[in-house]
């Protein structure tokens, strides 16, 4: 495998245009880098720039998102969805859960409990596990046989035709405004050996593990057909497939945080134009606003930095504004200063990973140095807040299975 291929995050991406060989494919890959400290700042930034471009998505109401999540056991799924969606806002973003169907929705097509999981216009929905389980857990046990069916579909090759359905299924979603992204964590055979091991041996973690996921683990050739089936049959240019090699956990969310960045880059979101006669009513009334708070005003205007003022916003947007104000302060200095505190914090610490988190060890850098300003000291500050110290060291040993 070539360096500059690897470094290509379209050397990860199905969508249609070459076949998927679940043999060949290095599950230990780890791309350009050979450990997560080298990962840190992508990653940081990634999440700075999804923040972001979010809030532009949710604002804009053009398109909706789907990030549909498919893996064997213990690939890390969960780890992924809650480190690289943390940072987004809760009320633009949803994550389902699909389990066993129940009777109800057993007696309904395949698809028919999916369509109230959609997003709206503006919005992100997560699919833990989705309607691929149809094509793998489905196909490998052959569960279909065991549906109620008219007499003139007996003969049919259900898992052929649900390739198809599911197909006609993107194609309409992204026609009608959902683009639909997804993603095949590939963990190792042995890898999910040593992490059910884990699983067993620690006692928090015992509810990780049941002995179904260890009966499924009977079927992983099938399902590495299946898997490889699935990718080379719905891969499509506008709904394609990123196979992520999941044993190292690190680069497994780096890599997911550049393919959400990119998805909402492509997307181009911007926040809405406001009518001109719309903006000079509300400026109108602004007016009458500042005259009913007096003194009060004034003392908040002079506290506004001048980064918040933004004429293409109106008033209402001044916390929206702070916070994009905040997220270009801190990519600026991890980026440009590799600030100690937050590259320390992220890089022994698993690369966690939240905004508020960023922001504390940020906030306390800022704070000891104003307090000590001694060159040779500063020059090798390091702070890990004890906050987000303890926060972040419950959630590696959770992680570390």
């Amino acid at each position: 495998m070539e360096e500059n291929t690897i470094m290509d995050m379209n050397y990860y991406c199905y969508n249609g245009k070459k076949a998927f060989s679940i043999k060949k494919f290095d599950c230990d890959s780890t791309g350009e880098f050979t450990n997560r400290e080298e990962a840190v700042d992508e990653f940081v930034e990634n999440l700075l720039v999804i923040n972001k471009t979010q809030q532009k998505l949710y604002s804009e109401r053009k398109e909706g998102v789907i990030f549909v999540f498919q893996a064997m056991d213990a690939a890390g799924k969960d780890g992924v969805i809650r480190t690289v969606f943390s940072t987004l806002s809760p009320h633009g973003v949803k994550e389902f859960c699909f389990k066993v169907p129940s009777s109800e929705e057993k007696s309904h097509d395949f698809l028919w409990r999916f369509w109230s999981a959609l997003p709206s216009k503006g919005f992100i929905s997560i699919f833990n596990r989705s309607y691929y389980e149809d094509v793998l857990v489905g196909k490998v046990h052959e569960f279909y046989k065991n549906d109620i069916i008219p007499d003139r579909m007996k003969n049919v090759d259900i898992i052929a035709q649900r390739y198809e359905q599911i197909n006609d299924f993107e194609k309409y979603l992204y026609a009608t405004g959902t683009r639909v992204v997804k993603i095949f964590l590939n963990v190792s055979k042995d890898e999910q050996a040593r992490r059910f091991i884990s699983r067993i041996d620690t006692q928090k973690k015992n509810w990780k593990v049941s002995p179904g996921d260890l009966k499924e683990r009977e079927y992983w050739d099938d399902y590495m057909v299946a898997f490889e089936d699935m990718v080379n049959k719905t891969s499509t240019r506008n709904s394609p497939w990123y196979v992520v090699p999941a044993n190292h956990k690190w680069f497994a969310r780096l890599l997911v945080s550049r393919i959400v960045r990119k998805t909402l880059e492509d997307i181009n979101p911007h926040y809405p134009p406001i009518e001109e006669e719309t903006l000079k009513s509300l400026k109108d009334y602004r007016e009458t606003l500042v005259a009913s708070l007096g003194d009060k005003q004034l003392k908040t205007q002079e506290k506004q930095p001048k980064e918040f003022t933004n004429p293409g916003l109106i008033s209402a947007d001044i916390l929206q504004q702070e916070l994009i104000n905040k997220q270009k302060i801190a990519n600026d200095k991890i980026k440009n200063t590799g600030f100690k505190a937050v590259q320390k914090l992220l890089a022994q610490n698993y690369m966690i990973h939240s905004m508020s988190d960023i922001m504390n060890a940020i906030a306390a850098e800022e704070e000891a140095l104003e307090e000590d300003t001694t060159p040779e000291e500063n020059e090798e500050l390091v702070l890990t807040p004890k906050e987000v110290r303890e926060h972040v060291k419950e959630l590696v040993k959770e992680d570390e299975d």
